[in-house]
């Protein structure tokens, strides 16, 4: 690899680590619920995925 492919590689990592730890203001965080239901019907798997950053969240079910 180029030597600058490896300087930006390396920038690439530690601003996405300073980002994820929030160095530069409240971290991302993700979530996951996962749930099991019972009925006449059968068994139903399902959850939810997403991620939260102050007072917005983002989430996907299943």
């Amino acid at each position: 690899m180029n030597n600058w492919m490896l300087k930006l590689i390396g920038i690439a990592v530690l601003t996405g680590g300073l980002s994820a730890c929030g160095v530069d203001g409240e971290p991302v965080r993700p979530s996951l619920n996962a749930g099991v239901g019972v009925s006449n019907n059968g068994v139903h798997a399902g959850g939810s995925v997403g991620v939260q950053k102050g007072p917005f969240n983002l989430s996907f079910g299943f």
